[in-house]
């Protein structure tokens, strides 16, 4: 249905009735915002004496659907007072660069500063921006520091150094000085609880030649926190031969108790105790053909026992660690399967003047960096020159130790 269109409008019944809007007073909006009215203000009729003025934008309704309030408007028409007008900023003379160099780095720092700032304020912007520059000055200065020490520590190998050598990387002696870095600056448990710690430093030198055996033998696949602590118990028994050859079997298995295959290596402990009594006054053997003929003996116990305990360097002590190394590091001509592959193929090439330290720092270095399983490539010094840097590496079934 269309609109009726005749429908008089609220001015035109007011003007039937002879009655005349005409407001005694103009309320200025911006000054009373108070005071202006709606449309539903508008009261009285002819005889009304007051007029008031109304909106005639919005109904009251309108106005205040969302919470909206005239004093805001009127707000938002008022002029700024002084207080609230932003000072004026010179582009060209207003900021404040401050320069620091430091060797090759620059340090930019700027800060704004109004044309019209007292000195107090100047002064307070400069201990504000003190701090800021002094640290950003100690974070160059500690990389300098960082840069400076790592190139002190970049291996400074001699050309002419080992030239001769046929080795099967040619890069050998890099891989070698690089290890040595790194074990210089993180202890591995070899350092602290190897064999070479595991003999009491107070009894005399044929108990500790003794001790030194017994704790070679029970290092086999075991590691060095448990022979560690294996050796503890055994030492507080008085670890000598005559002690172990009384000591039943079965408190000596309990002793050894955690170390792998403890109840076999008690067996030969007690073997080869009655050899050493009967053939060496109850002493090791001070050479390599004899030891490896103990019971239980191989050769890397051997070549590592007559290092430690006689001070002679007969070879290579080839573990699960060297052995693994020398493979990663194309140290070997071709891939090995068993230490004693590997023992036989470096001792081909590698310098005898360095027989000696390949064990300690293989050992040490397998043990925090190139472990069996996700070695830390990352953090290796020869991630660059390693043959085997971020390869995956597939944990075995049987347990790497």
């Amino acid at each position: 249905m269309a609109k009726n269109l005749n429908k008089p409008s609220l001015a035109n019944k007011l003007a039937k009735r002879g009655d005349v809007i005409k407001p005694a007073e103009i309320i200025n909006r911006q000054n009373r915002a108070d005071n202006v009215r709606d449309i539903e203000d508008l009261v009285g009729g002819a005889g009304s004496s007051t007029s008031i003025y109304f909106s005639r934008i919005r109904t009251r309704k309108q106005r205040l659907f969302k919470g909206e309030s005239l004093k805001l408007e009127a707000l938002k028409k008022e002029p700024l007072s002084p207080t609230r007008v932003p000072p004026k900023i010179n582009k060209k003379e207003d900021h404040a660069v401050t320069k620091i160099q430091m060797g090759s780095a620059t340090v930019v720092k700027c800060k704004v500063v109004q044309a019209a700032d007292s000195p107090l304020r100047i002064e307070k912007i400069k201990k504000e921006m003190v701090p800021q520059i002094k640290q950003e000055l100690h974070v160059i200065e500690s990389q300098e520091v960082l840069n400076s020490i790592k190139t002190e520590l970049e291996p400074q190998v001699d050309p002419n150094l080992y030239q001769e050598v046929q080795a099967p990387h040619s890069l050998w002696y890099s891989h070698l000085e690089n290890i040595r870095i790194m074990r210089n600056s993180k202890t591995a448990p070899v350092d602290t609880m190897g064999c070479h710690r595991c003999a009491d430093s107070k009894a005399d030198e044929k108990t500790q030649r003794f001790q030194n055996l017994v704790a070679l033998m029970l290092s086999s696949q075991t590691k060095d926190q448990t022979t560690f602590e294996a050796m503890n118990r055994l030492k507080e028994r008085t670890l000598t031969p005559i002690k172990l050859k009384e000591m039943p079997v079965t408190e000596l298995e309990n002793l050894l108790h955690p170390v792998s295959f403890y109840k076999n290596k008690a067996k030969y402990l007690k073997q080869t105790v009655e050899i050493l009594m009967d053939k060496y006054d109850s002493d090791i053997p001070d050479n390599l053909k004899d030891l490896v003929a103990l019971p239980g003996v191989g050769p890397k116990m051997a070549h590592i026992c007559m290092a430690v305990a006689w001070n002679k360097i007969t070879g290579i002590g080839v573990d699960v660690h060297v052995h693994r190394l020398s493979n990663r590091l194309g140290w070997v001509p071709k891939p090995t399967k068993e230490p004693e592959q590997t023992r036989i193929a470096l001792e081909k090439w590698l310098p005898f003047d360095l027989w000696s330290e390949v064990n300690h720092l293989f050992v040490g270095f397998g043990q925090t960096i190139c472990t069996p399983v996700k070695p830390n490539c990352g953090g290796c010094l020869n991630k660059n020159i390693c043959p085997s840097a971020n390869v995956e590496i597939k944990p075995k079934k049987k347990r790497d130790r």
